[in-house]
């Protein structure tokens, strides 16, 4: 509940239409899904059956996004989910199912608009209606996720795990009247209607009646559980492991170059030397990361590089987004 008070105030400024990303950060073991989702366990995803003080940071801001729409009935709002795992260099969509393998995780190509946006090609988003709902959907793609026994932790996470969920809101002339809705992203139709990027477009309204929508406001919570940071001497991987602590530690080292060079306000900040800076590069928002820190001495090393990290996070200034071109965090 101390962590959530901080990360409250961003929530309140998505209906203004900021985006908002919590970053948790931390090496293997230390706990970083935990502020994330609270006690859970794959036998009981359902995590809003748990008492209110085990809930994480992501069923606390389920339940106070729904609660802001609630305050403004005027308003037409509609809540989309999307999930990103990124494992190695691959980018996997754990809300998708493999038509002919009927297996869930399908990879998915990631490419560049005209317009230089980052698109996920065919990135399903599912409708969360409710808390509930919301939660359940993360839940059961966190159940997915690439995840290795090392010498550290039993269940040790090998990918990152982007969570988006969009807020559309619009709001009518007449809110007695209006009618407008919003595209049908949760069913087969609409997901054949479009492809879906990283950082979604605006959906069209269709108008019900002859009132006349004033204002369209498209805000994005995101939170990333960041894969674990581990040492290989501690981890004791080899093979294909040995691998994926290769990819996991560099774009960790990729994702503090391009804090630092927001940082020092340099003019190039080097989004594609990761996958997820990358996918991140034109999510403008504001920025909150959660250091996990474990007290086991021979993570001391790892430990100083997470405290580095998190002091470099720290220090970056915040202010106003510029009119033209990219800059993350704010």
């Amino acid at each position: 509940s101390a962590v959530f008070g901080d990360v409250c105030p961003l929530l309140r400024s998505l209906l203004d239409g900021c985006k908002v990303c919590v970053m948790a950060y931390g090496e293997t073991g230390s706990g970083k899904t935990y502020p994330m989702l609270g006690s859970h366990s794959d036998d009981n995803p359902v995590l809003l059956l748990l008492p209110q003080r085990d809930l994480g940071i992501i069923p606390r801001a389920a339940e106070e996004l729904f609660r802001l729409i609630s305050e403004n009935p005027s308003r037409i709002s509609k809540v989309g989910v999307s999930i990103m795992e990124v494992y190695n260099k691959d980018v996997f969509d754990p809300l998708a199912k493999d038509s002919v393998a009927a297996v869930s995780g399908v990879k998915r190509e990631v490419m560049t608009a005209k317009d230089s946006r980052i698109e996920v090609v065919l990135l399903v988003s599912e409708g969360g209606g409710s808390t509930l709902r919301l939660v359940e959907l993360v839940s059961g793609g966190l159940q997915l996720r690439a995840k290795h026994a090392t010498l550290v932790h039993v269940d040790s996470s090998q990918s990152h795990l982007i969570i988006t969920m969009t807020l559309t809101t619009v709001t009518c002339s007449d809110s007695t009247t209006c009618g407008a809705t919003l595209p049908r992203e949760g069913t087969e139709a609409g997901r054949a209607e479009r492809s879906h990027s990283a950082c979604l477009r605006a959906p069209q309204l269709v108008p019900g009646d002859a009132a006349e929508c004033m204002e369209q406001v498209q805000a994005r919570p995101q939170p990333v559980d960041l894969a674990d940071s581990k040492g290989v001497s501690v981890s004791g991987a080899t093979g294909a492991a040995l691998r994926e602590t290769a990819c996991i530690s560099h774009s960790l080292a990729a994702l503090a170059d391009v804090l630092g060079t927001s940082l020092e306000h340099r003019g190039h900040v080097p989004y594609r030397n990761s996958r997820p800076t990358h996918l991140l590069q034109d999510c403008d928002a504001k920025l909150l990361v959660i250091l996990c820190v474990s007290p086991s001495q021979r993570h001391l090393a790892q430990r100083l590089w997470g405290l580095s990290f998190g002091t470099r996070a720290q220090r970056v200034q915040r202010g106003p987004l510029p009119a033209e071109g990219k800059m993350w965090p704010d």
